[in-house]
């Protein structure tokens, strides 16, 4: 009995430690493809939906080092102020510590208030930017939520369609014009790779004939994509790209509406802590889209680990798109 339990402690010993090496190893890979010039985005305005925690939070504090005036887009004012508080502490001990002189500083940061399950939120935000900036370099489409119970938004829109695909096709829609007049400049949507698990039944689009969570998740997903390919389209010629991304699975709030078992939690954390993302890890193709010269001119692509990557076919459906944008037009109310 003794032999058997030391057996079993150093096999789990061991499998820590190999757990252990291979998530500090990766860190690594994935950190160096972020890298960037500080100043490289001095001078340019960002918006982020979703800023506050998660993907959106480290997006938005790279972008801050590398000098861009971000805006954080959150549906929680209070929240987004403590994250923007956190951040500007610790982008200001980052730059104490480097004291380069000429590196270029961190850029500023401005918390405003979005909720995208809320189309009047939506108008409110977009009509107060337009009035207070006069220019808007990069609009990152962050914001999510994933496989939540059935609810409906303020405007009564299956959330998770909602949020994550109208909300912010109402929003871009909104700010094509200042995009435009600030060109070049950029577009970045975060999809994920559970697109390929949706389909988009435009008989159905508010899940009121059946639900289940996981496929109206990849449905807003698939949506993201066709949104980009069609936007990238209509945005020919005009100096605004748009590409889209999927960020890998990565450690966040976003799984916020899964039931784990209280048993299984200490083996889901092990495992995630070994085998996911970190949120900054998750970001680096975000960042890189926003702000490597590497992608400009680019548009209409679908990229992963800071690479474009293929899509399935029923993603790169032409018509669908468009038969999609002309419905979600008259879901949100936008008028010709």
């Amino acid at each position: 009995m003794a032999v058997a339990t030391v057996a079993a402690l150093l096999a789990v010993l061991g499998g820590g430690l190999w757990l252990a090496a291979r998530r500090f190893v990766g860190s690594r890979v994935q950190l160096l493809q972020g890298s960037g010039d500080p100043g490289l985005m001095h001078g340019k305005t960002v918006l982020i939906t979703g800023a506050n925690s998660g993907l959106g939070r480290a997006t938005a504090a790279e972008l801050l080092r590398l000098g861009a005036r971000v805006i954080m887009g959150c549906r929680d004012r209070t929240r987004a102020e403590e994250a923007a508080s956190q951040l500007r502490r610790e982008v200001g001990q980052a730059e104490d510590q480097k004291a380069d002189p000429d590196a270029g500083g961190a850029g500023e940061l401005v918390v405003k208030e979005l909720d995208l399950a809320s189309l009047r939120s939506v108008r409110a935000f977009c009509q107060e930017l337009l009035q207070e900036e006069p220019r808007l370099d990069v609009l990152i489409n962050n914001a999510g939520i994933f496989q939540c119970p059935y609810m409906k938004t303020e405007d009564g829109f299956e959330m998770q369609f909602g949020v994550n695909h109208l909300g912010h096709f109402l929003l871009t829609s909104l700010l094509l014009g200042l995009l435009k007049s600030s060109a070049p400049s950029r577009i970045v949507v975060v999809s994920s790779k559970l697109y390929k698990y949706g389909d988009i039944n435009f008989e159905d689009l508010n899940c009121e004939q059946s639900y289940n969570k996981s496929f109206c998740y990849s449905r807003s997903k698939l949506a993201n994509i066709l949104f980009t390919r069609e936007l990238a389209r209509r945005l020919e010629g005009t100096n605004v790209t748009v590409n889209v991304l999927h960020p890998g699975i990565v450690r966040t709030n976003l799984g916020r509406h899964i039931n784990i078992p209280l048993l299984v939690k200490p083996l889901f954390n092990l495992v995630s802590w070994a085998f996911f993302k970190t949120p900054l890890e998750g970001a680096q193709t975000s960042i890189y889209l926003a702000s490597s010269p590497e992608v400009e001119g680019v548009s209409g692509k679908y990229f992963g680990d800071c690479k474009e990557e293929e899509l399935l076919p029923k993603a790169m459906d032409e018509s669908v798109a468009r038969k999609l944008w002309d419905i979600s037009e008259v879901m949100v109310g936008i008028l010709k």
